[in-house]
């Protein structure tokens, strides 16, 4: 059984030549954001490489503790950080758990930041990118626009489309286009809310673990300033949009980076059909299934995430982790 690791374990001890205090920090952006970052180095003297971890909507980089750890064990640095309107970085709505943006390009650009300012100035090559939902997503739009950036991408369950499931596709959108008509730009869809701490493991689309499942639970609770609800019109609009734009034609075929991508069997929040789709219009990606995972690999089960990083390793080329 893998071994996990609560939060304070990689953050306070996992930082041999991380540099002095705390492992995170802020950069501030052209218009006056502050988002949150954070640098783990690896203990392995010889490193293989880094990692850029891209997280998904709503996420926040603890969450990823164990999946940080785990790079560290296998000689990699990782680099992240909270993308704007969630984790600890600035909010944009009065009310801090609407999740909000105003377009992808606004993502990109932070994204495109912390990468000249913090990861490529002393990142040890190859440089890898490891995303995941919305951050698969990102990865692949930076991919387009900078190429050579990274020297592969490995995308978790990447949100290439959202499923909207009861309601017909051109009815959701007829409906964000009315709102955003209407001024309710800032307001929640239909559905959505704040955070709420009571909602059950049972019937939950993310994970099949329990135990990783009342983990994020416990940091939320600890930390209440990482919470984030629902969505709202506006980035439900910017996200149609961006997906217009990374499914058009001609898109995916100019991006060369080798991608493997990792999908979700039992994925109810993206669509694996669009995953597989574009998978061969990408020239250099490979797409492996998990049949049983659902939408969050990284934090499934023992056995799924022993089969993804059986695919990681394959792809990154480590042919004997243990040896190290």
């Amino acid at each position: 059984m893998l071994r996990r690791y609560l939060v304070t374990e990689v953050l306070l001890e996992n930082m041999p030549r991380q540099r002095k205090g705390s492992p995170f920090g802020f950069i501030t952006t052209d218009d006056n954001m502050s988002l949150r970052y954070g640098v783990w180095y690896s203990r392995i003297e010889n490193r293989r490489g880094s990692i850029l971890l891209l997280s998904g909507r709503r996420e926040f980089m603890e969450k990823y503790t164990e999946t940080v750890n785990e790079l560290n064990e296998k000689g990699f640095d990782v680099y992240s950080f909270d993308w704007r309107g969630q984790g600890l970085s600035t909010r944009l709505l009065a009310n801090r758990h609407k999740g909000f943006i105003d377009s992808y390009s606004t993502y990109l650009k932070d994204l495109d930041m912390f990468v000249k300012n913090i990861v490529q100035p002393e990142a040890a090559l190859p440089l890898f990118i490891l995303a995941h939902s919305m951050g698969g997503h990102i990865a692949l739009r930076y991919l387009h626009d900078h190429p050579g950036t990274a020297d592969k991408a490995i995308l978790v369950s990447p949100m290439i489309d959202i499923l909207t499931p009861p309601f017909p596709r051109l009815l959701i959108r007829f409906m964000v286009n009315l709102a955003l008509i209407s001024g309710l730009n800032d307001a929640y869809t239909v559905g959505s809310g704040d955070y709420n701490p009571d909602i059950p493991f049972e019937g939950n689309r993310l994970t099949s673990d329990p135990h990783r499942f009342m983990d994020e639970k416990k940091i939320l609770s600890e930390t209440p300033d990482l919470r984030l609800g629902g969505i709202t019109y506006g980035w439900l609009s910017a996200t149609f949009k961006s997906i217009d734009i990374l499914n058009g034609t001609g898109f995916a075929e100019t991006i060369t980076t080798p991608i493997l991508i990792v999908s979700s069997g039992d994925d109810r929040i993206v669509s694996l059909s669009a995953q597989r789709h574009i998978s061969r219009r990408l020239k250099n990606c490979s797409l492996t299934e998990i049949p049983d995972a659902r939408h969050e690999i990284l934090v499934e089960t023992d056995a799924i995430r022993a089969i993804f990083w059986e695919m990681f390793d394959s792809f990154a080329g480590i042919a004997d982790v243990g040896s190290r």
